[in-house]
């Protein structure tokens, strides 16, 4: 089956393991205010407020009193805006997405800790969900870190639709399949699977 490899999905379940993250003096994350987050992501006001309205909440993490790190979480709907391809988030489950770090702070650990912020903050959820592109090695290696593992990879097949190869435990493969609403297909075998950046 020819497909073409486009990124792996993570979870993570309240109660599965956190590792434990070295201290970060003066580390904290906090809800995104408007102005840190127009400062350094960038966003117009009219974007905040179309997010909020759609149940998307962003986290904040600051070092001291700067802000230097954000991400999004969504609660109702979520799009994977790379593939043009949306889903709803279940009550109990969150996605997340568009994370950024600030250049100066990249490599000092500020992604996991605010991922494991988010875990704790969000605590009336039980499942967490995050994707990123398969080539960004930063990014696999900040969401392992924060304890998430992978459970599929998304893929385009010959035909262009979309489907998922199994990589975690079937629980959470099936959980990943009904998030998503897309269908599993075996793992590629024959050296027929190519990746590309979504």
């Amino acid at each position: 089956m020819s497909m073409v490899i486009l990124g792996p999905l993570c979870t993570w379940w309240r109660g599965d393991p956190l590792p434990v993250l070295p201290p970060f003096q003066g580390f904290r994350v906090e809800p995104g205010r408007d102005a840190w987050l127009e400062r350094i992501g960038g966003y117009a006001p009219e974007e905040l407020a179309r997010r909020r309205s759609e149940g998307h909440r962003p986290y904040v993490a600051l070092v001291g009193r700067e802000p230097v790190a954000y991400g999004w979480v969504a609660t109702q709907q979520a799009e994977i805006g790379a593939l043009a391809f949306a889903f709803l988030v279940p009550p109990g489950e969150r996605y997340l997405w568009d994370f950024f770090t600030l250049p100066e702070w990249r490599g000092r650990g500020i992604y996991p800790r605010l991922l494991q912020a988010i875990l704790e903050l969000e605590n009336e959820a039980e499942r967490f969900w995050i994707g990123y592109d398969a080539p960004n090695a930063a990014s696999a290696r900040g969401i392992a870190k924060a304890g998430f593992r992978v459970v599929v990879e998304i893929v385009r097949l010959a035909d262009g639709r979309l489907a998922l190869v199994p990589v975690g435990p079937a629980e959470r493969v099936a959980a990943a399949a009904r998030l998503l609403g897309l269908p599993v297909v075996p793992t590629a075998t024959g050296g027929d699977a190519t990746s590309e950046q979504r």
